[in-house]
Order: C-alpha cells, then sequence, then structure tokens
C-alpha cells in the first residue's frame, strides 16, 4: 500500500523529504469550469489542511487532479511538532465517541482505513512559507486553487484583541502571498490553548472573524470548525457569522479517546483524546455537513460549506454533495489513495 506520508518519521522530515510517491501520474480527466467562492475551478475536489505540509506537497498532489490544495496550517512565529508518534493507523471497536485503538496493520482496503493525529499544529517561521506559498502558487494550472490554512498564536496576556491581531496578520501574509483563499482555524483537538476552540466561543469567533476581515476585505474568507459541543448553538454560529466570512469548513477530525490496546494513550495521558480521521467519522460529517446546509437555507445566509470527513470512494464524495456541500475536501485518503481525485472525475466530471 502506498504510504506517502512515513508515520515512522517526524513532521521536519516529512516536510522536506516527502510526499512518497510513484513516478507515474495516471491521465487527469479534462473537466468543464465550475465556481467555488466566485472563483472559476476546474473541479470542487481537494484537500483539507494538514497533508499538503508545503509546496512540495501540493504540486504533486495537484499533478493528480485536486485542484482546491489547502498548504497545512501555518503560524506568525514558528512552533516545533510535538514528539512522535504524531499519526498512528487505528480500529474502531465502539463507534461512535467510544476509543480507537492503535494497530500496526490497516484494513487491507485502504478505503476501510481509520487514523489518528497529534500534531500540535508546527509551523515554520513566517519567512519561509510566504516565501513558499508565493513560489507554490505561481506553479498551479489554471482552475486550480491555492486555499492557505492559518491560526493565530496565543500571546502571554492571552487577550482577544492580541489573538484576532495574530490572526489578521497570517490571513495579510497569506492573501498578499498568493492565497486564492483563506482559511482560519478555529477548531483544533490537540492544542491546549485558545486557538484550539476558538468555534465554541460564538462572540469570539465573530470578534476574530471581523478583525480577519477587515484585513483581507477582498480575499474569500473560510472558517474551519469541528463538531459543536453541548450548550453552543450552530444556527446562532452561522448567523452571526453570516456577512463577515464567506463560509465554513467541516469537520476538523472529531476528538476520541486514542488508546493502545493497554488502556494507555497512544499520545501521551495529556492527549488521551485526539483527532480521528478516516472511515469512522465519515457518517457522524456527513450529518454535520447536512445540519449546517440545512441551516444556512432555512436563513437563507449567504454562505458556502467545504465538507471534509473520512472521504475514500467516489461514494463518499457523492455523500458530500448530496448533503449540500458546495466542496469536497479529502483529509487523510491521499496519503495512501493518490489518484482518488482521478477516480472521482470520471465518475462524476459535473463535480
Amino acid at each position: 500500500m502506498i504510504v506517502a506520508y512515513d508515520m515512522e518519521k517526524s513532521w521536519e522530515h516529512n516536510r522536506d523529504q516527502g510526499p512518497q510517491l510513484p513516478d507515474s501520474v495516471p491521465p487527469v480527466p479534462e473537466t468543464a469550469w465550475k465556481n467555488f467562492l466566485g472563483l472559476p475551478v476546474r473541479s470542487r475536489i481537494g484537500i483539507a489542511a494538514g497533508l499538503l505540509l508545503n509546496g512540495n506537497w501540493i504540486q504533486a498532489y495537484a499533478r493528480r487532479g485536486f485542484d482546491l490544495l489547502t498548504y497545512k496550517t501555518v503560524r506568525s512565529q514558528p512552533r516545533p511538532c510535538y514528539p512522535l508518534p504524531n499519526w498512528v493507523f487505528v480500529h474502531d471497536t465502539q463507534p461512535p465517541d467510544g476509543p480507537v485503538y492503535v494497530t500496526e496493520i490497516p484494513p487491507s482496503d485502504p478505503t476501510q482505513i481509520s487514523s489518528s493525529v497529534c500534531f500540535g499544529m508546527p509551523s515554520v517561521a513566517p519567512e519561509i512559507w510566504r516565501a513558499d506559498v508565493q513560489a507554490t502558487r505561481a506553479a498551479l494550472n489554471d482552475g486550480q486553487r491555492l486555499l492557505v490554512s492559518v491560526v493565530g498564536t496565543p500571546s502571554d496576556d492571552s487577550s482577544i484583541d492580541a489573538l484576532a491581531d495574530d490572526f489578521a496578520q497570517c490571513a495579510v501574509w497569506a492573501a498578499k502571498a498568493g492565497a486564492d483563499i483563506v482559511e482560519a482555524n478555529f477548531s483544533c483537538p490537540n492544542v491546549c490553548s485558545a486557538e484550539g476552540t476558538l468555534f465554541h466561543d460564538i462572540a469570539s469567533s465573530k470578534w476574530v472573524a471581523r478583525r480577519i476581515r477587515q484585513a483581507i476585505p477582498k480575499t474569500p474568507l473560510l472558517i474551519k470548525i469541528g463538531t459543536f459541543p453541548t450548550g453552543t448553538d450552530p444556527a446562532l454560529f452561522l448567523q452571526t457569522l453570516n456577512g463577515v466570512i464567506d463560509g465554513v469548513t467541516l469537520v476538523n477530525c472529531i476528538s476520541r479517546p486514542v488508546l493502545r490496546h493497554d488502556g494507555q494513550p497512544v499520545f501521551g495521558p495529556q492527549y488521551r483524546s485526539a483527532g480521528v480521521l478516516g472511515r469512522s467519522i465519515h457518517e457522524p460529517s456527513v450529518a454535520a455537513v447536512r445540519l449546517m446546509r440545512s441551516l444556512i437555507d432555512r436563513d437563507q445566509l449567504g454562505l458556502v460549506v467545504a465538507a471534509v470527513g473520512g472521504v475514500s470512494t467516489v461514494q463518499d464524495f457523492d455523500d458530500f454533495f448530496s448533503a449540500g456541500a458546495h466542496a469536497v475536501l479529502c483529509g487523510s485518503s491521499p496519503m495512501y489513495l493518490p489518484d482518488l481525485a482521478i477516480e472521482a472525475k470520471k465518475a462524476h466530471p459535473e463535480w
């Protein structure tokens, strides 16, 4: 089985040496022009923030027909990655929210793979990623769009103003470097500071999003979110952010206990629960997208939905488009199914 990201090596190694993909690339079907966020695109199929660590990764998958390519989340200052392990295959025995257990041998059918990640949103220094974003955008083909995922880094005083300014600074840098779309990450299951759960606080989300919008008034803006906790109203979130942002990306993993078979947490006691990806989260992710689209339609909001969650087959794409997604972004599956966009374009050139 192809595994483009070497799970036994560091994030830094994979960033600099990857991806590990076959040299040969199957023919990519020609498809008619579509529209996403007012931008002409060859398809509304792409890859979410996470796997595409830099320009080398983005160009490798652009050649394989993915047209909405998200540059991994970047910060205004360098941030090291958590120690290994950062990415493991898991076996799900207690869906939908019980623990998952690490496995050394994933399913023989790669479409059934689930995994878990715990990186901590590392980032290279801004002068490095800004130059790389600029070069990467210039290398893409017509009809391919570069999304850049940004996140604010809390300051010592932990003020919402400082966090908003930091988000805005990253967004400005991304836009100036050539990002077609900026995605502000308001959700990460594996950090313990304010930026990881920002979307739980509707008022703070609007404050930060408004500051980003003021900084990049002409660049399409998505907010990446997860599943809403009890007590947070998704309808109110959408109503409050409508008119400030252009849409939402969801779901950003689903947090569940990730354990070894002796019951010990894979990523250490601080991260007993971590983000789960792949087959295990597909159904709840489709349900979340369906709910968000129904709320948008009910309240006549001007928001798009970019769907993420367990897409590893053509049918999985269809599940999301049928649920009302405007675009579908793969998360982990291109790591071991690099030609998935080609398969989807062959079956559904209208996507």
